[in-house]
């Protein structure tokens, strides 16, 4: 591919990115470089420590372990049954096991980790553990690898928290090559613009329960990921925009021969990019500042999770690099939006897949400057590898040339020909705080709502008052509040939209303002969500009456409340966040002490706390 010069706007950012991370960035490398510089780290283990790690070992394995010759490879798995989109993950780690070995190296099963599904645990109270699983992932991914047995790593995860802790933890280990194995998207199922229309009835009281449950079990039907574009699959585009699967292999139907010869061909890449297999490929060095730019544009492009405002400012932070809403804010000015898939579009995953996928994406993000091409990733240095498609020639897989044009530009357009000329994602702020909305599902005529405030401390709340017609025939901005991080996990709060919608689709002007999530279901309505400060830690959410005046203003960037400064600041807090002996049952207990050390939704909304930048009074720990 012949080299275009990096769009002005791209480059700004990525090197004042790197300017501001200098510092962390240069610790957390040394770091990972005095790891690998040490070499394998079971080749410095006691006697007893590597008899323990190839006790359970079959031969060859166990001799092979013994003798530390071969590359040894952790698999780290979400797999579990109950889940579509890990169910898929049962039988892979023996296909890795088996192709690591054929291409002589050895592999173990590492560890596994939790995986929730937000779909399952939506309005319900497993859904305020959701945000918190990811850091635990992180800590779990941490804890299978903390054994000191392995050369590189696999790291098999899908949904929502997952790939992100999956990350972090992968991080946490810079020295080692990493792979991320998808297990791909379910096959098409009922269109989602009809499975909305069935929410929205059922909303209304004009269909039941069993019509509402028909629905949703014709939309998610088999295994695999669900097919809209939410924080899941934009999770999966992120992995290979920053060149962490395979080309191609993102979205790949499970059960399918092509998804089986990807994973093989996973576990053959992951010995090659060993030291001893001849591609040194740490991924402490794959995730840099233009990995992570790379992340910000293809989740820009698409219209991706709100999710990934946080996820991806914790991942970054792994690596030692600090990114920004700010950073966000300016490159959605600059990168066009160039899909349309559910819930910005009726179209879903698969047909995206149709119309070019992630190997056209890819190229006209390139061809036109809006991605780094000069980059690491675990096929070899160049994004370029991931403009080529996905073959089968017989039992393996061969890349080849991808397409140069969309083939259903309803779907997917080149980036000179765009849906909209800025991102699917923007910034407010305001004196009501810094929120993210994401517009490419607002029509433009519903971007600017500017209406008296109706304020609730719980989305059962809200439900309740629109059961009792309390809401109709009226314009207004649902305050929806004590939902961030610190107050109660900061769960996601799609129960509102579909009420939401009917009073819209009725000729009101509503919005919703609320310091919990949506992610990347987010609908037809502006909301501007993950407001920071939280009301919880005394943002002003917690000083909002009835009637106030709000304006969510997704063009202009503007979250502002009418009413003076002075009177807001002196305002007395109403409302609170539940305190830990309410905030109890499902489990939720166990996780109280993260809500006392989380940090805000901006800085990532994380319990893990990044390492500063060394002085000289406290200079760099070399690891042991």
């Amino acid at each position: 591919m012949s080299r275009t010069s990096v769009n002005p706007v791209v480059a700004e950012v990525t090197e004042r990115i790197a300017r501001r991370s200098a510092g962390t960035r240069a610790a957390y490398l040394a770091r990972v470089d005095a790891a690998l510089d040490k070499g394998p780290a079971r080749g410095r283990l006691a006697c007893a420590n590597l008899a323990h790690g190839f006790a359970a070992a079959e031969e060859p394995m166990k001799a092979g372990l013994r003798a530390g010759r071969k590359p040894n490879v952790a698999i780290v798995s979400s797999y579990n049954d109950m889940l579509s989109a890990h169910q898929p993950f049962r039988d892979v780690p023996e296909v890795l096991k088996k192709s690591i070995v054929r291409a002589g190296g050895l592999a173990q099963f590492a560890g596994g980790v939790p995986a929730m599904c937000d779909g399952i645990t939506q309005g319900r109270a497993g859904m305020e553990l959701s945000l918190f699983s990811r850091d635990l992932i992180a800590m779990s991914t941490a804890v299978a690898l903390s054994h000191d047995m392995f050369d590189a790593a696999m790291m098999l995860g899908v949904c929502d928290k997952i790939v992100p802790g999956l990350l972090i933890g992968a991080l946490s280990f810079g020295h080692l090559p990493t792979i991320f194995v998808p297990a791909g998207p379910m096959t098409s199922g009922l269109p989602n613009g009809e499975k909305a229309r069935v929410r929205q009835l059922y909303a209304e009281g004009k269909v039941g329960r069993e019509e509402l449950l028909d629905a949703e079990a014709a939309s998610y039907h088999s295994k695999g990921t669900c097919t809209f574009y939410g924080t899941a699959n934009s999770n999966q585009m992120l992995m290979e925009v920053m060149g962490l699967h395979l080309p191609d292999a993102t979205f790949v139907n499970p059960g399918t021969p092509l998804r089986a010869a990807l994973d093989r061909a996973a576990g053959e890449r992951a010995v090659a990019i060993t030291a001893s297999g001849g591609e040194p490929t740490p991924v402490g060095h794959l995730v840099d500042e233009r990995a992570i730019v790379n992340a910000c544009v293809a989740l820009l492009a698409t219209g991706g999770s709100t999710n990934h405002t946080m996820h991806l400012v914790a991942m970054a932070a792994a690596a030692g690099i600090t990114l920004t809403w700010d950073d966000l804010s300016d490159l959605s000015a600059a990168v066009p939006l160039l899909t349309r898939i559910y819930p910005n579009g009726s179209a879903d995953i698969n047909h995206f897949v149709a119309a070019g996928g992630t190997p056209f994406l890819v190229h006209t993000l390139l061809k036109h400057g809006y991605l780094h091409d000069d980059v690491l990733t675990v096929s070899g240095r160049g994004l370029w590898r991931h403009t080529r498609e996905a073959r089968l020639d017989g039992d393996a897989v061969v890349w080849e040339e991808g397409p140069k044009s969309s083939l259903d530009t309803d779907v997917l357009r080149p980036a000179d020909d765009p849906f909209a000329p800025d991102g699917g994602l923007r910034m407010l702020s305001g004196r009501l705080g810094r929120a993210v909305v994401k517009t490419s599902a607002v029509r433009p005529e519903h971007r600017v709502v500017t209406a008296p405030a109706m304020v609730f401390d719980d989305q059962a709340d809200f439900l309740a008052a629109f059961a009792e017609g309390r809401l109709d025939g009226r314009d207004l901005v649902a305050v929806v509040r004590y939902q961030g991080p610190a107050a109660n996990g900061m769960p996601e709060l799609h129960k509102l939209m579909p009420a939401l919608g009917v009073l819209q689709d009725r000729g009101q002007r509503v919005a919703v303002v609320t310091d919990g999530r949506m992610s990347g279901a987010s609908g037809k309505v502006p909301a501007a969500i993950h407001v920071t400060p939280e009301a919880a830690l005394g943002g002003p959410l917690a000083r909002v009456r009835d009637g106030d005046l709000v304006t969510v203003d997704a063009e202009a960037g503007l979250l502002e409340v009418d009413v003076p400064d002075a009177e807001l600041e002196h305002r007395p807090a109403t409302g609170r966040a539940p305190h830990d002996v309410e905030w109890a049952g499902t489990g939720r207990e166990l996780f109280s002490g993260f809500r006392a050390i989380v940090g805000t939704a901006e800085t990532g909304a994380s319990v893990i706390r990044p390492l500063p930048a060394p002085t000289q009074e406290a200079p760099v720990v070399q690891p042991v």
